[in-house]
């Protein structure tokens, strides 16, 4: 097992910068001494409890156009034999440093990459197809096959198991894994994906036309807590049990009319052209004949500053992070011109060159898992309900899809997917977002998804229930199951609401 390994290097870490690989050149390999790690920015206390480890950073360059900087750092003793690749948010653009600590904590070795370009926009995709080849899937397939190449010279043999974890665009990366190098990894955490990268922009298109076309349709940040007051108080008790929670806002019939201004405008209501943007927001893009394209937000997570005001509406007009990336892929990425103005933007013509440009390239869409699974790989994807960034529907739509595909009883051998109740996106919110063992939460496969797929896959214990966690400083506030869906869970009538035990998962009443 790899778990009972204590593996040492084989050879001396500074050896390793005349490690020939193809398509590599490797730029540094150096001792770091334990806890001695300072980032090139941003505070180092995160690294302050790292043990002593071999660094090697490099370049890998597949194409004349690529230049894919990559590290690898691997724990100088007690190995575990395990690899855990990690991901990027956004457009990437920076080596993901502050995701490798963990894992070297826990015996890893593990390896991240700027997927090849410089800077969290998209201006460098203007003129450089390769390098969106890069970003799209190529970087980290080739940072994961350098890695293991360099591991194994490290310690003399190669890892036992490959796992990879992230969430959002790094979700993306993830499922692209899956889908297109299904050897590349053993187990893989896939959360909050951005895997049908097209159609979230369109989404995101259709929601900034929405709230900017017409300068009465904006709806303001600080009316977002009225929104979702009202939303808790159409749907939070529907489940039998008022905690401050949409448990499934599949069952949510919230109509943003009974918000309608019936005297002066405040930031308690909506006028008329507000009601009709939300409306839109929550149904999502649609063409001029009423045909869906894309899943809409769920109600329930509209305030707070990872919630709408981040997200969708901006704390001003054309300030948030959907009006940002909308505007950064199309004009760079697709129209390839960076002063090409949004409100240019039209749903029937400019999607369809959204889908020839970057489909292919992009989208991690493909629901035939059967090479991976064939394998023996094991998947699972989580997403919280009241993530702004990113719909939970749309999980939701690929696992269905994908479980078809693949078969029930492979699915089920092979798959999961769990649902967060209350959570933003991959963090926060008012629901439990703290399942990864850090914080003080326990460290186990019934508490942290990476313990429990490294079960499925090491131990052939398929996870069921996820205990999570609701933790502010340093407190446990509210324990919860997360349940394999379609499961959700019920409250068993008695206890606290606060405890994980007075809750079963449960087929959805």
């Amino acid at each position: 097992m790899a778990s009972t390994l204590t593996a040492q290097a084989a050879v001396s870490c500074e050896s390793l910068a005349a490690l020939k690989l193809p398509a590599t050149t490797i730029q540094l390999a150096q001792t770091v001494a334990a806890g001695a790690f300072t980032p090139p920015a941003g505070p180092a206390t995160l690294y302050k409890t790292l043990p002593p480890f071999c660094r090697v950073t490099g370049s890998i360059r597949p194409t004349a156009d690529s230049d894919i900087r990559f590290e690898v750092w691997m724990p100088e003793t007690g190995w575990n034999g395990r690899f855990q690749g990690v991901g990027n948010g956004g457009f990437a653009g920076a080596l993901s440093l502050g995701s490798m600590a963990i894992p070297v904590v826990r015996g890893y070795a593990t390896a991240t990459t700027d997927t090849g370009h410089s800077g969290n926009d998209a201006s460098w995709a203007v003129g450089h197809p390769e390098k969106v080849i890069d970003y799209g899937y190529r970087a980290v397939h080739e940072m994961t096959v350098t890695a293991k190449a360099v591991i194994t010279a490290f310690y003399g043999s190669a890892p036992k198991r490959s796992y990879f974890s992230s969430c959002s665009n790094g979700g993306r990366q993830a499922l692209m894994e899956a889908q297109r190098y299904p050897a590349d990894y053993d187990g893989i955490v896939a959360g909050a994906p951005a895997n049908d990268f097209t159609h979230i922009a369109a989404g995101f298109a259709w929601n900034q036309l929405a709230l900017l076309n017409d300068p009465a349709s904006y709806i303001p940040a600080a009316k977002m807590a009225a929104v979702e007051k009202a939303a808790l108080a159409a749907c939070d008790a529907r489940d039998g049990l008022a905690d401050g929670l949409i448990d499934n806002p599949h069952q949510c019939r919230f109509d943003p009319g009974t918000l309608l201004c019936s005297g002066a405008e405040s930031d308690g209501c909506l006028t008329a052209p507000q009601v009709a943007t939300l409306r839109k927001i929550y149904s999502g893009p649609k063409t001029a004949q009423g045909k869906a394209i894309f899943p809409g937000f769920v109600p329930g997570g509209e305030s707070g500053g990872g919630g709408w005001p981040g997200w969708i509406t901006g704390m001003a007009p054309e300030k948030s992070a959907q009006f940002f990336f909308f505007t950064q892929m199309f004009g760079n990425m697709v129209v390839e011109d960076p002063a090409w103005n949004y409100k240019s933007f039209k749903m029937e013509t400019d999607l369809p060159r959204l889908e020839k440009k970057l489909n292919g390239v992009l989208n991690a869409t493909d629901v035939n898992l059967t090479p991976f699974v064939a394998r023996g790989g094991k998947l699972i994807v989580y997403h919280g309900w009241c993530d702004a960034a990113l719909t939970a529907l749309n999980t939701i739509d690929y696992y269905r899809r994908t479980a078809a595909k693949v078969g029930s009883k492979r699915a089920s051998s092979s798959l999961r997917l769990y649902l967060v109740p209350g959570m933003q996106h991959c963090s926060g919110g008012a629901g439990t977002d703290e399942f990864w063992g850090l914080h003080g939460a326990p460290s186990d496969a019934q508490h942290d998804l990476t313990k429990a797929v490294e079960a499925w896959v090491e131990e052939g214990r398929a996870p069921a229930e996820i205990i999570a966690s609701k933790i502010t400083g340093g407190k446990v506030l509210r324990t919860r199951p997360l349940c394999p869906y379609p499961q959700v869970a019920h409250y068993k009538g008695a206890g606290s609401i606060d405890d994980a035990a007075s809750f079963a998962c449960a087929a959805l009443r």
